[in-house]
């Protein structure tokens, strides 16, 4: 009979580890899922957040783990500026970058630009600014005839570089109207990005070394 008990007894000590084995193993597949949604979530966040200046359809790779480090802080307003690089059928198509124009009238303003690999602009966004409302904060608007929408589609020849300057500096750029220091110092910004693009390019989209 002792024999009978211990071997129940055992058997069931086995049982309680294979139920608490079996509860932690799927306890750690239900955290790895869960883990792995919110990823994905956080990763078409991020997609989402750079439409505005990279279409969908110029990159068939992910530019989000497509990216290198530069160093340039007289062209980025940053001592290190991530590039995320976009590719189509395995051809450079576009770029992602995020710049600091250091001198807005009100303080230091966050662009996010999209660059064709020919240099041309797809876009420039605001993200950050302390301009002053009803004046300078024209700048984040993006709708049709927006002031922030002239640099779409332009390059370092259209127009040429020394028309890189708002109008009041002789330039192709409208100023907006009281808050001329901010325009000019988004529209010098860009022409410095736009230069360090065409003397970099070929380095910018190389692909790393393992």
């Amino acid at each position: 009979m002792p024999d009978i008990v211990a071997k129940t007894t055992y058997s069931r000590y086995l049982i309680v580890l294979a139920t608490a084995a079996l509860s932690v193993a799927a306890l750690l597949l239900m955290r790895s899922a869960l883990q792995d949604r919110l990823a994905r979530a956080g990763h078409e966040r991020e997609l989402a957040s750079i439409a505005a200046v990279l279409p969908a359809e110029l990159y068939d790779n992910d530019p989000l783990a497509d990216r290198i480090d530069v160093h340039d802080r007289a062209s980025f307003g940053a001592d290190t500026t991530t590039v995320l690089r976009a590719r189509l059928h395995g051809q450079a198509s576009a770029v992602v970058l995020r710049a600091t124009v250091p001198k807005g009238y009100s303080g230091p303003i966050e662009l996010l630009i999209g660059l064709r690999s020919d240099g041309s602009v797809l876009g420039v966004r605001v993200t950050t600014h302390r301009e002053t409302p009803g004046l300078g904060d024209a700048i984040e608007q993006v709708g049709d005839g927006a002031w922030i929408r002239a640099f779409d589609g332009k390059s370092l020849n259209r127009p040429l570089p020394e028309q890189w300057a708002v109008q009041r500096d002789s330039g192709d750029f409208d100023q907006i109207s009281g808050a001329t220091v901010t325009a000019r110092a988004i529209v010098v910004q860009m022409k410095k990005i736009l230069m360090y693009f065409s003397a970099h390019r070929n380095e910018l989209f190389a692909l790393k070394v393992p």
